[in-house]
């Protein structure tokens, strides 16, 4: 957590990584905005009975328990950020409409239809990596030299909290258990970018390089249903690689939305105090 005023803006990282995932964009976030960013069920810090039930319903109802244990009945305007398997998170809340204080909506780097093209290589990927370090160092280079992060100051701050000391073999290792979540794969990115469109709120698509849109985004592109920003020279985790400019482009859609601590301010007009039910 960080900032002390503003509208929320609440972060879920993707898997493998962890809420850290945020820290570098936060310090510049935080001027302007209150982040919180969480650790999903399995990864980071959080514990769970079940480390490896990643369905869509679980994370939202995890999200949805975290939002209602911190703000109550009362919640301030939310700006929900989601990267990856987070992004997919993200839409299925906004799409649920069932949080009425959701003033924004920012996906980073998810697009339905090459993620669901991806999901066939996903096995593959995971167990290509490497799996054991002797340190959180050999794990910090490691994720600079193979590209996943390209951003060793970030590296730095988040890699740590992706591990977990394996005693049995005197290493660390992956804390997120991904490759036991198969099943549950096709449910993260399924039906998406309807989902994405039908959310009734200021949305912004993040991409790294050039992902093709699917017809459905296309055409809500054009219909001008969202913000669109491609960000060049960075990988998968652009919060990671340029926190910056992610920062600058989160204040921007921000203000251009007008949303503040209360949701959506039109100027000239008081917003009445709200009464309790």
């Amino acid at each position: 957590m960080a900032g002390t005023e503003g509208p929320v803006v609440f972060c879920l990282h993707g898997g493998g990584y962890c809420g850290l995932s945020f820290a570098l964009a936060a310090s510049k976030l935080k001027e302007k905005a209150r982040i919180v960013a969480m650790d999903l069920r399995g990864h980071g810090k959080s514990a769970t009975q079940n480390d490896v039930d990643l369905s869509i319903e679980t994370l939202c109802g995890d999200v949805f328990s975290v939002l209602k244990t911190m703000y109550g009945d009362a919640p301030p305007a939310i700006v929900l950020v989601g990267h990856s398997m987070g992004g997919a998170v993200a839409v299925h809340i906004a799409a649920k409409k069932s949080f009425p204080s959701l003033a924004g909506l920012v996906v980073v780097d998810v697009v339905e239809g090459s993620a669901m093209a991806s999901l066939i290589h996903m096995q593959k990927i995971l167990s290509n990596r490497m799996q054991h370090f002797s340190t959180p160092e050999k794990a910090i280079e490691w994720s600079v030299k193979s590209g996943s992060l390209r951003n060793i100051d970030s590296a730095r701050v988040s890699i740590p909290n992706t591990l977990k000391y394996d005693e049995s073999k005197k290493c660390y290792t992956h804390r997120a258990r991904l490759e036991e979540t198969e099943q549950y794969w096709r449910e993260w990115y399924e039906g998406l970018s309807e989902k994405f469109l039908s959310s009734p709120v200021p949305k912004i698509l993040l991409l790294a390089g050039t992902d093709r849109l699917d017809r459905a985004l296309t055409i809500g592109q054009m219909q001008g249903k969202f913000q669109m920003v491609v960000v060049r020279h960075t990988g998968h985790a652009i919060q990671e690689d340029v926190p910056d400019e992610f920062a600058t482009l989160l204040l921007n859609f921000i203000s251009h939305n007008r949303i503040g601590p209360h949701g959506i301010e039109i100027p000239g007009l008081r917003r009445p105090p709200q009464s309790k039910p």
